[in-house]
């Protein structure tokens, strides 16, 4: 079996980004989508923001169109269920559980509303936008979660509105349009399955509903966070337009009921994701001393034979040198018939 992970002990920008990021405060990210899917759900990304939450006494607000799952052992103040109502209720509701928090001490609103997909495959009609910009306040912070994996509706997927053109953008293009930072989930065996791939010049696997094969939902290697981590991908946005992205591994928790994403890491300091190894790369390394050609495939050293042979063949320019010039820099010339003789040229 082999040692757990553990990540280096510096931490660069992006990392610090990172955590800043996961902490979802206002300041930082207003709106920050999640993207996951069959094989890489966003269940432990949702634990770890309400952990966040509690520990910066921010109030935690969940929308959800399913029932809450009560095994998972998570402090929410108000659960706002969305099934079977319409945006504006919907809003009421919120607007109203946001300003019943001000009157305690926290200055903080964290909301969850999960999944997006559901709200914009219901009310196609919807402009999502306005409706989750009035959501935001400075004290607010929007953590959406979006399903990859569940096609919208053809009302939904052509056009928000009955009278929009047909070039409007899809509804998760728009998703991404508005949020500040995205967050893309990804099964870690399946991004290492991947990454062996590519570095063997071979196809990349598919996974799950990629692979076309009937009665296949998920594929090998998915939602393997508990027990391999996953791979997450961020696209920050800052307030000057540019954008910020980096790709990280997330360990698994320690225990099976803890919750947080500890000792977060850039995917490319992973042993697993190093540099593919080079044949013949440390038997190169061996000979370094010898005659140099660490870094190559094959021999560049030379034996004592040939080293003896090389160190007797006279060069051209020393035999010129020697006294009455040698015959290793002589040009010799024959005209021919066809050649003219001039006088300059053969003084020359």
């Amino acid at each position: 079996m082999s040692p757990p992970f553990q990540p280096p002990s510096s931490h660069p920008p992006l990392l610090h980004l990172l955590q800043k990021t996961l902490k979802f405060h206002p300041s930082t990210s207003p709106f920050t989508l999640v993207l996951d899917s069959l094989e890489q759900s966003a269940a432990g990304l949702f634990v770890a923001a309400c952990v966040a939450g509690v520990k910066a006494e921010a109030q935690i607000i969940y929308i959800s169109y399913t029932p809450p799952n009560l095994n998972l052992n998570i402090d929410i103040d108000t659960f706002i269920p969305a099934r079977r109502k319409t945006p504006e209720a919907l809003k009421r509701e919120i607007t109203s559980a946001c300003s019943s928090s001000s009157s305690t001490k926290r200055r903080r609103i964290l909301l969850i509303i999960s999944p997006l997909t559901t709200l914009l495959s219901r009310h196609p009609t919807l402009n999502i936008s306005s409706y989750l910009l009035s959501l935001l306040s400075p004290t607010t912070s929007l953590l959406g979660i979006h399903h990859q994996d569940i096609p919208f509706p053809a009302a939904a997927a052509n056009a928000p509105s009955s009278s929009s053109s047909p070039y409007q953008p899809s509804p998760q293009t728009l998703l991404t349009y508005l949020a500040t930072t995205i967050l893309t989930l990804h099964a870690f065996p399946q991004a290492l399955a991947r990454k062996t791939a590519s570095d063997r010049s071979a196809r990349e696997p598919l996974f799950g509903l990629a692979e076309n094969r009937p009665g296949v939902i998920a594929g090998m290697g998915g939602n393997a966070y508990a027990r391999a981590g996953l791979v997450l991908e961020m696209e920050h946005r800052r307030k000057s337009g540019r954008a910020v992205r980096g790709t990280f591994f997330m360990p698994p928790p320690p225990a099976p009921d803890a919750a947080g994403f500890g000792g977060a890491t850039l995917l490319e300091e992973h042993p697993l994701f190093g540099a593919p190894d080079v044949g013949g790369e440390k038997e190169g390394k061996g000979k370094e001393g010898e005659g140099g050609g660490g870094e190559t495939t094959f021999e560049l050293g030379l034996t004592e034979k040939q080293r003896e042979a090389r160190e007797g063949v006279v060069l051209p320019y020393f035999d010129a040198q020697k006294e009455g010039g040698g015959e290793g820099g002589r040009i010799l010339y024959q005209m021919g018939t066809e050649d003219d003789f001039d006088e300059e040229e053969d003084e020359i």
